[in-house]
């Protein structure tokens, strides 16, 4: 019976020292040694063999973690309250920088991510935000990426998500867009009228050159109207035709019917004086 206790004890130390000397890593991962408190490096993947009691292992991810960064107020640089969310893409790529030079990489990147949209954000005005998205995101990229990399964490990737405005803001929004295509659309219609005054002053000009093309025209229009079942043709009469009748009528006499009205006489005012002394 001592016999089995005594194998039994020692088949629980051998495999009490198995687990704490064989060690597996996986493909993702790296296992960073620590030998009596001092860093060896990183091992993996595969399977790790340890000094046991003297040496210690930590896994470290080395996928690409998908950090959501959560909603955050922030006032522009033109004093508007937006609430802005974010998201940030990084990965591990120094284990041992990851284990020794931080306590917790993850939660350490979250908190500098967002303290740096804020302060992005704060620096730039709303217009900035929303027409040069991709800057601002390269920008947030570059000073996250810049602030953790003594961690050994790669930030790849920084991308504003969704960027709410308050209802003023939104209603004033809309109607400076009205007001900007109402604005285009006169321009391009005054730009039309400009063109078509052009060109009928161009038509002019031919015209008063040939004067055949008056009468070509007016053939061309008279075609136009003809049309098909159509009982009222009209015929345009051209203002040359009429002119000579119109000159005549300008420089004639008035006719004996026509009624001349003689000037009519304005008694005179009363002076004031003559009025005191007829009273």
């Amino acid at each position: 019976m001592n016999t089995l206790v005594v194998i039994g004890i020692i088949v629980f130390v051998l495999l009490i020292v198995l687990s704490a000397t064989v060690k597996i890593v996986q493909e993702y991962e790296r296992g960073v040694v620590f030998r009596v408190g001092r860093i060896v490096g990183p091992r993996g993947p595969g399977i790790i063999l340890l000094i046991p009691f003297i040496e210690r292992m930590t896994k470290v991810d080395l996928r690409t973690l998908t950090l959501d960064i959560p909603a955050q107020e922030v006032i522009t640089r033109d004093n508007v309250t937006i609430r802005v969310n974010a998201v940030a893409y990084f990965r591990v790529v120094d284990p041992n920088a990851a284990i020794v030079n931080i306590a917790d990489h993850i939660r350490a990147t979250s908190q500098i991510a967002q303290t740096t949209l804020r302060s992005v954000l704060g620096q730039a005005e709303l217009d900035e935000l929303l027409s040069e998205r991709e800057q601002i995101n390269q920008h947030l990229q570059e000073i996250i990426d810049q602030q953790t990399e003594p961690w050994g964490v790669k930030v790849s990737i920084v991308e504003v998500k969704d960027v709410e405005l308050p209802d003023t803001m939104q209603r004033a929004m809309a109607r400076q867009a009205e007001a900007e295509r109402e604005k285009r659309a006169k321009i391009i219609h005054a730009e039309g009228e400009f063109s078509a005054a052009g060109q009928l002053g161009n038509a002019a000009r031919i015209i008063a050159e040939s004067p055949g093309a008056l009468q070509l025209r007016y053939l061309q229009t008279l075609s136009e109207i003809a049309e098909e079942r159509n009982s009222t043709i009209i015929f345009p009469l051209p203002i040359d035709l009429i002119t000579p009748f119109l000159s005549t009528l300008s420089g004639g006499t008035p006719n004996s019917h026509t009624p001349v009205h003689e000037p009519s006489v304005v008694p005179p005012v009363p002076n004031s004086e003559d009025t005191l002394e007829n009273a």
